[in-house]
């Protein structure tokens, strides 16, 4: 709010003293539409708040000289104006700024090119402004949110990893097995979530001249969440599969035992690897401070009547523990 009050007045004097006559309206919204939240989108919003008015006050002004003054030409100017912006495949916002500008110039009331050249000016400055203020008050650097949602992700799924243990060697409710797969499927959203807020880091530290501390960590994030989405696909991917195999003899299999321990292990390796994430359990969590998926699991022959699942939840064990001990 600050910034964008101090970016709208600034323009308002500065382009009030360069292109004087007129109120600098075009600078004070090119201003306040230019501060975004990051640098890099102040830049990009710039770019195309320029071009749109210049191409929209450019239609505007021609087609005045070239109609006359009716009230009607603004219609015409907005069609003209939508219909260019698609031709050359603009984006949204530009295409709703060239046809917001030539709608402007006509309503203004002043259609000559001298008219014309001094609302460019103004909002060429107005849009410089919006850029430099959002540069010089303290640019945002959203790392925070990125680590704190990988963080509750890798808790979760070390979490949805140690129930899908504690269930297998036990007799389990129709509803707690229903439980496991619903809380299961929650790490895809969390995943999302923790995707979108990357991404949202990674985009405030472009251009940003207080970006350079918090490269690296926003780095290893990136890893850390490179490595455990394949890890959440095949955690719901195991819980999926007790889930529709499940019955009640289950819990004799040597082999579900064997996997269980497995599964604990690898929810203690998930623990260990978001540690540099915010929302990273405590210390005393660990029984150990080294990874405990150390060596491959070996099993004796499932019964015949469970080796479909069996079969399965090794498959997808193998594959996160080469992901987590870095075979990948």
């Amino acid at each position: 709010m600050v910034k964008s009050v101090v970016a709208t007045i600034t323009a308002w004097i500065l382009a009030g003293l360069v292109v004087p006559g007129q109120l600098p309206v075009f600078a004070a919204i090119a201003a306040l539409l230019v501060v975004q939240p990051s640098v890099n989108q102040s830049l990009s919003k710039a770019i195309e708040r320029s071009i749109g008015v210049i191409v929209g006050v450019v239609i505007a002004t021609l087609l005045t000289l070239l109609l006359g003054m009716h009230s009607w030409i603004v219609l015409l100017a907005i069609l003209v104006a939508l219909t260019i912006a698609w031709a050359f495949k603009a984006t949204a916002g530009t295409s709703n700024q060239v046809a917001i500008s030539a709608m402007l110039v006509l309503a203004l009331g002043a259609s000559s090119p001298d008219y014309a050249f001094a609302r460019i000016i103004e909002t060429l400055i107005g849009a410089a402004i919006g850029l430099i203020i959002n540069v010089l008050i303290v640019p945002p650097v959203l790392v925070a949110p990125a680590r704190r949602d990988i963080g509750l992700l890798g808790v979760e799924l070390a979490a949805t990893l140690d129930r899908l243990a504690d269930a297998l060697p036990k007799t389990n409710s129709p509803a707690r097995v229903l439980e496991i797969l619903l809380q299961a499927r929650l790490l895809r959203p969390m995943r999302d979530a923790a995707e979108a807020s990357l991404i949202a880091g990674e985009e405030s530290l472009a251009l940003n001249p207080r970006g350079g501390a918090h490269r690296v960590e926003l780095a290893q994030l990136r890893t850390l969440l490179d490595t455990l989405t394949p890890v959440v696909t095949q955690a719901i991917g195991m819980t999926r599969a007790y889930v529709d195999h499940y019955d009640d003899t289950i819990s004799d299999e040597p082999a579900a035992r064997a996997i269980a321990e497995q599964l604990h292990r690898a929810g203690h390796d998930v623990r260990l690897a978001v540690q540099v994430a915010e929302a990273s359990p405590e210390p005393e969590a660990f029984t150990s401070a080294v990874p405990a998926l150390t060596a491959p699991l070996a099993v004796v022959a499932p019964s015949s009547d469970h080796w479909i699942l069996i079969g399965s939840l090794l498959e997808d064990l193998r594959r996160m523990r080469a992901t987590l001990v870095g075979e990948v």
